[in-house]
């Protein structure tokens, strides 16, 4: 499998048809994450509440080791991209070689971590001693082999890198077919056996990503990337790895501490407000997938253009991934803006929760072309090699707009779930803003 991006003059038309080969792809993989995801909950919600709390406690950590991986895997696709675009296959090879020991250096110390702090690390998120018990459990069997999550989302980088979103797709859906059928028969068993539990949703999570794993390396070691981890010439590229990825980790760290600040604002002003936008959230997440899966296609693409010294190009195919992204959620923002209503109705049946999510979604429906901007030129400005100015946006949005908004508009002003998502929406608006100005000032200094 060699990069399937044409390094050579395209039509507006022709870019449009690349964008969409890599990013459909890529939307459809996170459509699909984000649907297991739900059918793990809903699974584990039949064992009980205390059960579902574990889990949620133990995926807020995953969560922060996740973003750490993921920030590896933003480092490695800028420098396989560029090296590709260069025609530098054997460069393209060793950053990929070097990539994957960063990731199991990473997996190995979280998982160690994990392995002697798990109970600590659960009374920090602030769990209650029976949610302990089980999150312990559960978080012990997911965390420990964390080289699993870190050398997934690696391998899947190195390939979309190349061009090749297709291949994760392919393994994500075959992957998440298998973890819901373990998920069910490992938690509620099988004939006369009763199954592990909280503890089988767990395994069945594991044993999903360890098969995921083997697939990829397997893809890659048939591609144009193919190397060997026994071969070790040299370490000359972690440092740049290192230097595009801390402040990609950075930024979603910040993302995820700033969560934790105003979702306390939240939660003080009461478990209806609370429930309604946690609710709103829930829903609001498939919007989403467009932005997530353009964001890959102009990453890669950005990146490879650039390495070829097409800078026009590069900056082309960056605007045009971000046109189509905003275009298609501002369709599934009119969508969530009519049926908003209807879509509050699945999750409760109080009607007071239920305009409130309403009011949520409406808000979220308008906020969806700046969300898709922000998303799609982050991934852009990542594929350039600037990793600096997503963090910076999204510190001043997390940290400043939104505690700020939540705080003013919610609490002070008393607008409650229509100030919280008022907050939300000036964060995007001024975050899509800045980095359509960053990303048009980088490439007028390229041009």
């Amino acid at each position: 499998m060699s990069a399937t991006v044409p390094l050579k003059d395209t039509n507006a038309r022709e870019k449009v048809k690349i964008i969409l080969a890599l990013g459909i792809p890529a939307v459809i993989e996170n459509f699909l994450q984000t649907i297991v995801g739900f059918v793990d909950t809903l699974f584990v919600a039949k064992l009980g509440l205390g059960e579902v709390a574990a889990v949620g406690v133990s995926n807020t950590i995953i969560a922060v080791y996740l973003a750490i991986f993921l920030a590896i895997g933003v480092g490695c696709s800028s420098l396989i991209g560029k090296s590709i675009g260069a025609g530098d296959l054997a460069k393209a090879q060793s950053i990929a070689r070097q990539a994957t020991w960063l990731a199991i250096l990473a997996g190995l110390l979280f998982g160690i971590l994990s392995l002697f702090f798990a109970e600590p690390m659960l009374r920090l998120m602030g769990a209650e001693a029976d949610v302990i018990v089980d999150g312990v459990v559960y978080f012990r069997i997911i965390a420990v082999p964390s080289i699993l999550m870190s050398l997934m989302t690696v391998f899947g980088s190195i390939l979309r890198s190349a061009g090749d979103t297709k291949t994760p797709m392919k393994v994500s859906i075959w992957m998440n077919i298998i973890h819901v059928g373990l998920d069910y028969v490992l938690i509620f068993g099988l004939f006369a056996w009763e199954g592990w539990g909280i503890a089988g949703a767990a395994y069945a999570t594991v044993i999903s990503r360890l098969l995921g794993t083997v697939a990829l390396y397997f893809y890659i070691r048939k591609s144009s990337l193919s190397f060997s981890l026994k071969s070790m010439q040299s370490n000359e590229y972690i440092l740049p790895l290192l230097r595009l990825s801390g402040p990609a980790a950075a930024e979603r760290l910040i993302m995820r501490l700033g969560q934790v600040l105003y979702f306390g604002l939240i939660i003080g002003l009461g478990t209806k407000i609370y429930a309604a936008h946690m609710i709103a959230g829930n829903i609001e997440i498939f919007s989403y997938m467009p932005g997530y899966g353009f964001a890959v296609a102009a990453t890669t693409l950005v990146a490879q253009q650039l390495g070829s010294g097409r800078k026009k190009d590069a900056f082309a195919y960056g605007l045009i991934s971000t046109g189509i992204a905003a275009l298609l959620m501002s369709v599934a923002g009119v969508l969530m803006f009519i049926f908003a209503p209807v879509a509050a109705s699945w999750f409760t049946n109080q009607t007071d929760v239920m305009d409130k999510v309403t009011a949520a979604l409406r808000i979220s429906a308008i906020a969806q072309p700046f969300l898709a901007v922000g998303l799609v030129l982050t991934g852009a400005l990542q594929g350039a090699g600037d990793t600096k100015s997503p963090m910076y946006s999204t510190a001043i949005g997390m940290w400043v707009i939104r505690v700020a908004g939540v705080y003013i508009l919610a609490v002070q002003l008393d607008l409650g779930i229509v100030g919280i998502w008022l907050s939300i929406l000036v964060d995007l608006i001024i975050r899509a803003l800045f980095l359509f100005w960053r990303f048009t000032t980088l490439f007028r200094h390229h041009t």
